[in-house]
């Protein structure tokens, strides 16, 4: 094997990729691109929950409780009537996220000393914003309801809910970008490695060139590494750019060893260079390899555990999970980054990076040479 052959196909082909100004562009720019929208724009954070008022009471202690709503940063008040089906309609049309409705009897009951239901019209379409929103309200109702005691008794009185103090540890703020953010690494070198390598040996055989290296004096396995060598600088190249943004522009703390990332992301890269070269082994033309390439990305996003709890899906695709190195790679590094973990808690993980990619590499490199003979 010749260093000196691989290094001028690498040097190639880094010279093939950024003649290109479009590449250029890309590369720079979809990493950038990417980790703006999903530390902006995906968010799970609850912090403007827009409300419709029906006060069918009109007393001071229906006032009391919008006004708690309206006082809470969570909440908005935005819209109130007298008629319930006026704001129906809103939260049909989405002008609203949550209706609340107190009846005519609310202030005659709270003074009597009884038990005053209101009733809570929560937007579900989507259910885990629903839920949390129903988790905020049932805060401010507890608020409420203590300071109605109070009022009424001259004292903190307890009604039986359980008195939970919460520590969060890791996200203590519960950001989401502090979730999404660090899995973008992931998702970038992912999506780089497997579309550039896909297309790297179909564009010199639709430019004519393929033949051309056959004929060269390069052997297979040096023509596999020239061809794969790029990509992986332009990955650990890529994960840096982004790992940098996310530190000093998304403030995201990284608490672990940047060694052990980028270990990670090497052994991450023997998987998703492999599927490349298998995608360039059953394709014909660069829009075939590009299609073929999506089709590999949904189900290793889907199944990674990268929005989506694994914990959630059904135990089938739970078992499925396990040949997808991405779930592994994304443990890895939320592990290092939230929670500083190291080597003797993620080792399970690095090895199944090891089994995955040591698999697919070879499988696609015997293939790969198989092609070429």
């Amino acid at each position: 094997m010749s260093w000196v052959r691989i290094r001028e196909l690498v040097r190639k082909e880094f010279i093939i990729l950024f003649r290109d100004e479009r590449n250029r562009r890309v590369l720079v720019m979809a990493p950038i691109i990417m980790i703006l929208v999903f530390g902006y724009v995906v968010n799970y954070d609850v912090k403007d929950i827009r409300v419709a008022v029906v006060d069918q009471s009109r007393t001071r202690e229906s006032r009391d409780l919008i006004d708690a709503f309206d006082g809470n940063r969570t909440f908005r008040v935005v819209e109130q009537s007298a008629d319930q089906d006026d704001m129906e309609r809103s939260l049909l049309e989405g002008r609203v996220d949550m209706v609340l409705r107190i009846p005519p009897d609310m202030a005659s009951r709270i003074r009597k000393g009884k038990a005053a239901p209101v009733q809570i019209l929560v937007d579900g379409s989507v259910s885990n914003m629903a839920s949390m929103r129903i988790a905020h309200t049932a805060t401010v109702l507890n608020d409420y309801n203590q300071t109605m005691i109070r009022r009424r008794a001259g004292r903190t009185m307890e009604y039986g809910h359980v008195d939970a103090r919460v520590r969060t540890w890791y996200n203590p703020t519960m950001d989401s970008k502090n979730f999404f953010v660090p899995a973008i690494v992931a998702f970038v070198i992912m999506l780089i490695s497997l579309l550039l390598t896909s297309i790297a040996v179909i564009r010199e055989r639709e430019q004519g060139t393929l033949e051309q290296l056959i004929v060269s004096p390069l052997r297979p396995v040096e023509m596999i590494l020239g061809k794969t060598i790029p990509y992986i600088v332009i990955s650990l190249v890529q994960m840096t750019l982004v790992t940098i943004l996310a530190k000093y522009w998304f403030s995201i703390p990284i608490a672990g060893s940047l060694f052990l990332m980028f270990t990670a992301t090497c052994l991450f890269l023997l998987s998703t260079l492999g599927v490349g070269l298998f995608i360039s082994t059953v394709s014909s033309t660069q829009q075939q390899a590009m299609m073929t390439t999506f089709f590999f990305i949904l189900p290793f996003f889907m199944l990674s555990g990268f929005i989506f709890p694994i914990d959630n899906m059904p135990v089938v695709v739970q078992w499925l999970t396990y040949l997808n190195p991405l779930r592994f790679f994304l443990m890895i590094l939320r592990g290092i980054f939230l929670k500083g973990i190291g080597f003797n808690i993620l080792w399970p993980q690095y090895l199944a990076l090891v089994v995955l990619g040591t698999a697919l590499f070879a499988g696609a490199v015997a293939r790969f040479r198989k092609r070429l003979d």
